[in-house]
């Protein structure tokens, strides 16, 4: 039992300060008025959160966050289960097809962007494609338009995404017994029916999972939508996690940044907390 706590003891020690301290400290900082190169502790209480919630830019990254959040989370659990239900029926060359979907994920971010961006180029890319097939009078400009920026960005990092959702659910899939399915068959239940009553109903924890990790990614995305448009014309694909990295290192704005942080790991607290309550509950039973 000592051994044990001795071995453990570094690995609580560097959490505690490098994730709980830093935590506390951003927090600190974000009661504080240091909003210049020189460092501030003068006690503010909560301006800086009224200043916050008073700027429209920050109304502009909640819908934002709303329209990538939507578009993000429901492309990759939606794709990610149907590939996933695709492959669990054992066909030939699965390796090689779950390698090429789950092949994006190793890709970091950046590259994504620099990638997609060039794809959605109004000239080149997709519009090209377009353009050869016959459809010259489509011709979307994506994520450089304020109407749907933020919709055309979802389709870049769902496309990174969907492979981890999709290893998820094939996971999932594969540890549902076959007796079950079996016994599903024997009823008189189709397919549709043995997915809608049996199958998706069991994967719930799976779809919970892969709703909360997708929910975190919408929170702090910021390196994918950095390399390919920033924050676009009239902030249409700005987030909170660009306009913190700008208030703090761009503007100096060390206290604003520092309250868009705290923001952020309150909104993360929504969807970690019913989670690790879950799985709490799952380890009780």
């Amino acid at each position: 039992m000592l051994l044990a706590f001795l071995i453990i003891t570094p690995s609580i020690i560097a959490v505690a300060i490098f994730i709980y301290g830093f935590i506390g400290w951003t927090t600190y900082m974000s009661t504080v008025k240091w909003n210049s190169q020189i460092p501030d502790y003068t006690f503010v209480g909560l301006k800086n959160w009224i200043r916050l919630f008073g700027d429209n830019r920050f109304h502009i990254d909640l819908r934002n966050l709303v329209y990538y959040a939507t578009g993000f989370m429901s492309q990759c659990i939606i794709f990610g289960f149907i590939i996933a239900a695709l492959l669990d029926q054992k066909i030939k060359g699965e390796a090689f097809f779950r390698t090429i979907v789950i092949f994006p994920f190793a890709v970091s971010g950046i590259v994504t962007g620099v990638a997609w961006r060039w794809l959605m180029q109004p000239s080149t890319g997709i519009n090209l494609i377009f353009a050869k097939i016959g459809l010259e009078n489509f011709q979307p400009t994506w994520n450089s338009t304020p109407d749907y920026g933020m919709w055309a960005v979802t389709i870049a990092a769902s496309w990174q995404f969907t492979g981890y959702v999709m290893a998820l659910y094939l996971a999932g899939l594969r540890g549902i017994p076959a007796e079950l399915r079996e016994a599903a068959a024997i009823d008189g239940a189709g397919t549709y029916a043995t997915y809608r009553y049996v199958i998706i109903p069991l994967l719930m924890p799976v779809t919970f999972t892969a709703f909360v990790l997708t929910g975190m990614n919408s929170i702090r995305v910021f390196d994918l939508l950095a390399s390919m448009s920033g924050s676009g014309p009239a902030f249409a694909t700005d987030t909170l996690a660009f306009f913190m990295f700008q208030s703090t290192f761009g503007a100096y704005r060390y206290s604003l940044g520092a309250t868009i942080g705290t923001f952020m790991i309150l909104l993360s607290g929504f969807l970690v907390v019913p989670y690790l309550l879950s799985m709490r509950g799952e380890v009780e039973r």
